[in-house]
């Protein structure tokens, strides 16, 4: 087991004894839902184009692909926000491993929907040295087919633990991204595509490395 699954499985272990079980029978069933979706092969694939965007960054600069692809290739790792602790141990766990990333002259950049200063705390707290971007209503992600609508029977539960998705995204629309990994070479072509409706499932660092 590669050392981001284990402190998953921690974290697993610690919101089993620390949730009710409502609730974690709720998200389990939403996952459930989501997995009837087809999204891995619905969405965009290996061997495709990226689409270029320009995202506002943690200080509300635009930040535009081609910049970025200037500089060698580009991961791309979608998250759900800074709210959802499992994104936050796969982004700090991606800054642990970011001298490795840059080794293989690749460039990472985080990708979520919650505003830029959401994005701002969450650079601050966790000491990110990477582009932390917004995703604002989900516009970019839409195009590659990686968005899904929370489910009607477990926004309450969110409400319960203080996830107002509305005030982290300034929108009404309660929608997500999937937690997805894309590598981008130089030429905007998809090489490596890691997507998993299960937001327990988080990229292995050694095959994205691989994949550099």
């Amino acid at each position: 087991m590669n050392p981001l699954a284990i402190q998953i499985e921690q974290l697993n272990q610690e919101l089993s004894s620390q949730l009710p079980q409502d609730i974690l029978n709720a998200f389990g069933n939403s996952v459930e839902d989501l997995k009837t979706k087809n999204m891995g092969d619905n969405s965009i694939q290996a061997g495709q184009q990226m689409p270029e965007f320009s995202l506002p960054d943690a200080y509300g600069e635009n930040i535009h692909s081609t910049q970025i692809l200037k500089k060698g290739k580009m991961i791309l790792a979608f998250y759900r926000g800074s709210w959802c602790p499992y994104c936050n141990l796969e982004l700090k766990f991606l800054q642990d491993n970011l001298s490795r990333l840059k080794e293989k002259n690749a460039v990472l950049v985080a990708i979520s929907p919650q505003n830029p200063d959401h994005s701002l705390t969450m650079v601050e707290k966790n000491n990110l040295e990477f582009e932390v971007l917004t995703d604002h209503n989900n516009d970019f992600a839409k195009k590659l087919g990686i968005v899904f609508q929370l489910q009607d029977f477990v926004l309450p539960y969110y409400q319960n633990l203080g996830i107002d998705l509305s005030l982290f995204n300034n929108n009404k629309e309660n929608t997500l991204p999937v937690p997805a990994v894309f590598v981008v070479d130089e030429n905007s072509k998809i090489v490596y595509k890691f997507l998993d409706v299960n937001y327990m499932n988080r990229v292995d660092i050694e095959e994205l490395i691989q994949k550099l």
